[in-house]
């Protein structure tokens, strides 16, 4: 073993999460924060609290970020400079990365060697750093895609753009190299293997979680006071990225038939919309206001800003409906989270959502893209809520990030193992020789970094 590496135990101490795209301290619902965000806060926090340290790497958007941030203890998030501050698209990031692995590389240069147990990668970015790190530390590389090109490709809403071949690439190298790949569904973990080619002894399904102390049931008629919501209002709610991805749009069209179709419904009838635009959405960020003039429901929709939990889950119990339209999602946090408030979800019949949305029991999955079935299966909802919201409350029980957790640790404990029981191999075969002269050589230059 080489002198600069000392003994490591094969469970982890301090893991190096990297989030190369968006920050933790970003607020979801905006940009390109999403539920991705929300993994890695609670993730990073349950570690920590089980005695994991956990430094987060993130591209820095602003001169004024403090170069390290403790966003709670035992978590830190390290904002790493790699190009312009500002400006800089999602799409133009792939070439930042050589700069952004530097200063990941500089940072654990300045620690004794194995500063780091294991690298934890999210989206395709990260995974090309986390691959970089992994051969330079030693350490195994864990990574999450949360999304996938080759599946949202196949998905592709009306008007927007398809993802690059360059990721399409990136993500078939990082498949390749990562010693575990978390999908979130078994559904991913099939689209991993049957359209990445990924090893199912590689990959693990680890079902992400929700905040079950902060989204929790509560008086709606209290919740609707404290927002401004008529009583005896109808309300549909839609949180996420405004951009074709969510299909935000679709909701608003299921709204406008079902006044249509029950044109007594209007003086009751509201839609709440919670984002901001993102991706694409930004080159026409008034076209969902503009949908609701020309449907005829401007008068009913209310467009709200993206807010804290707290303040969220005030909003999903003040809801009747909770609705996930998107063209495809890797799991569906916001679904979840509805769920444990007792509010019913009608979503999209696509990827994760088959798995966070039990239907007939929590809510309904639609399949298609056609209004008028969007809004069959609200009135449908509506006219079974209390049964459904018990059921939502059930489903969502059996999500937790505790058990996200548990599962992670146990992937990097066994990753971790498995590296160094074929370190271990290799260094017994390179000493085989020396033996036989008589003479032992120190192998770690051969087998370590």
């Amino acid at each position: 073993m080489s002198a600069r590496r000392r003994p490591r135990s094969a469970a982890p101490r301090r893991v190096a999460t990297l989030s190369v795209h968006t920050s933790p301290l970003d607020q979801p619902g905006a940009g390109d924060a999403g539920g991705m965000n929300v993994y890695v806060v609670e993730v990073s926090r349950r570690l920590a609290a089980r005695g994991i340290a956990v430094d987060v790497f993130t591209r820095a958007t602003s001169s004024d970020l403090p170069p390290v941030v403790e966003m709670s203890p035992g978590v830190t998030v390290r904002h790493v400079s790699a190009g312009p501050f500002e400006g800089l698209g999602k799409e133009e990031l792939p070439a930042q990365l050589c700069a952004f692995t530097a200063a990941v590389l500089r940072e654990e240069a300045q620690h004794e060697p194995g500063h780091y147990d294991v690298v934890h990668s999210h989206y395709w970015l990260s995974g090309q750093v986390g691959w970089l790190a992994r051969d330079r530390w030693s350490v195994p590389l864990i990574h999450t895609a949360h999304t996938l090109a080759k599946v949202k490709n196949a998905a592709l809403a009306a008007g927007d753009r398809p993802e690059p071949r360059a990721r399409v690439i990136g993500e078939e190298q990082v498949v390749a190299e990562a010693d575990r790949l978390v999908a979130n569904t078994a559904d991913e973990a099939r689209d991993l293997v049957d359209h990445y080619g990924a090893d199912p002894r590689r990959t693990l399904v680890v079902p992400p979680g929700v905040d079950l102390d902060r989204f929790t049931p509560g008086d709606r008629t209290a919740a609707r006071r404290r927002l401004g919501v008529p009583e005896d209002a109808v309300v549909l709610l839609f949180v996420g990225r405004i951009q074709p991805l969510k299909a935000p749009d679709l909701l608003l069209e299921a709204a406008a038939r079902m006044l249509a179709d029950d044109p007594g419904l209007r003086a009751r009838l509201r839609v709440h919309v919670i984002g901001a635009p993102s991706g694409s959405g930004l080159q026409a960020p008034r076209q969902l206001e503009q949908l609701a003039g020309d449907l005829g429901i401007a008068d009913l929709v209310r467009f709200l800003p993206p807010v804290h939990a707290e303040l969220l889950a005030e909003h999903y119990r003040a809801a009747d409906v909770a609705v996930v339209p998107s063209h495809n999602e890797s799991f569906g946090l916001v679904a979840l989270e509805a769920q444990a408030c007792g509010t019913p979800v009608v979503a999209a019949a696509v990827g994760g959502l088959r798995t966070a949305v039990r239907d007939g029991v929590a809510g309904s999955l639609v399949e298609g893209r056609d209004p008028a079935d969007y809004a069959a299966a609200i009135r449908a909802v509506l006219a079974r809520r209390e049964l459904l919201s018990a059921g939502a409350r059930r489903h969502a029980g059996s999500f937790s990030w505790e058990r996200t957790v548990d599962s992670l640790v146990a992937a990097y404990t066994a990753a971790a193992e498995e590296l160094a029981a074929a370190r271990g191999a290799v260094a017994g075969t390179l000493l085989r020789p020396a033996r036989a002269l008589g003479t032992l050589r120190p192998l770690g230059a051969q087998v370590a970094r």
